[in-house]
């Protein structure tokens, strides 16, 4: 079942620290989009491929926080 995640990211200081996080997560989510301005994540995946809170754990090992 698809389902749709939004995410407030702190932690980015530019657009490639949005781009460094498309690409770990670009194979396991859908339609992801980031803005590193707002901090502002929107994606679409799969319960069945990877959970919410996997996709959490990615972005913490990555050294950023969710709000």
């Amino acid at each position: 079942m698809t389902k749709k995640l939004k995410l407030d990211i702190q932690g980015m200081h530019c657009q490639s620290c949005a781009k460094m996080i498309e690409i770990e997560l670009e194979e396991k989510v859908n339609n992801i989009k980031i803005n590193s301005v707002s901090g502002k994540a929107e994606m679409d995946f799969d319960e069945d491929k990877i959970s919410e809170k996997e996709i959490k754990n990615i972005i913490f090992k990555m050294g950023y926080k969710i709000k």
